[in-house]
């Protein structure tokens, strides 16, 4: 059994989501504080959504110098799985582990509602049980959602298939302009290796059969099929 660490910020409010998710996996999930520095023996880390340190100065901002973000940081950099939804996936772009930066709603304003994801990259350690180009329906709830990146980067994303999922229209058509105004309708990327993911919708609340979807828990079974091995 993988061991699953879900680290809590003051601010996160989906930890007890990821937590029960990864443990319908089929993981052996616990919790690690911000303050801490050993993440006891874990084989995956997960960062959940919220809004860490109230999201003052910018979505993620402080919370990357949380002292459990430098262990976070040595443990990708040795092949690790590290997930980070919503919060996390900001967190991570502050932190650098990903490209690109989570910005303000093109809207302005606060999203909450399903919304329709198409899987583009299987070969990662959180979407390797879904077929390329599976549809999946997940909530969003962010202010800060709109994924942005100078133009070589995404041009890079791209050609390097490091776009995970991306927005869909409920009728499963393109969205010429998403929920949040991403850049190319990406709604998450993953590092180089496939071992860092980031997205902003919820796969957290679409992976218990008692609320009708569970198309989110293939980000947690996944986990346990990922061949890359921690140095």
């Amino acid at each position: 059994m993988k061991r699953v660490a879900v680290v809590r910020f003051p601010g996160s409010n989906c930890d007890f989501d990821t937590l029960h998710s990864a443990r319908r996996a089929g993981t052996e999930a616990y919790f690690v504080w911000h303050r801490d520095t050993d993440l006891q023996g874990a084989d995956a880390v997960f960062l959940p959504g919220g809004f860490s340190y109230g999201d003052y100065l910018r979505s993620g901002a402080i919370a990357r110098f949380s002292p459990v973000m430098a262990e976070v940081q040595r443990f990708a950099q040795a092949g690790g799985p590290v997930l980070g939804i919503c919060n996390g996936f900001q967190i991570l772009c502050e932190a650098g582990m990903l490209p690109g930066a989570l910005m303000r709603n093109s809207r302005l304003s606060f999203v909450s509602r399903p919304v329709l994801l198409r899987v583009e990259q299987t070969d990662t350690a959180f979407t390797n049980r879904y077929g390329k180009g599976a549809l999946l329906r997940m909530p969003v709830a962010h202010g800060d959602g709109r994924f942005t990146a100078d133009e070589r980067t995404l041009k890079e994303l791209e050609a390097t298939g490091r776009v995970v999922v991306r927005y869909f229209d409920l009728d499963g058509t393109p969205l010429s302009e998403t929920v949040n105004g991403s850049l190319n309708d990406i709604a998450g990327i993953c590092n180089a290796e496939g071992n860092v993911v980031g997205l902003m919708p919820h796969p957290d609340r679409a992976a218990d059969p008692a609320i009708g979807n569970t198309d989110g828990l293939g980000f947690f079974t996944s986990v346990l099929s990922w061949a890359g091995v921690v140095k």
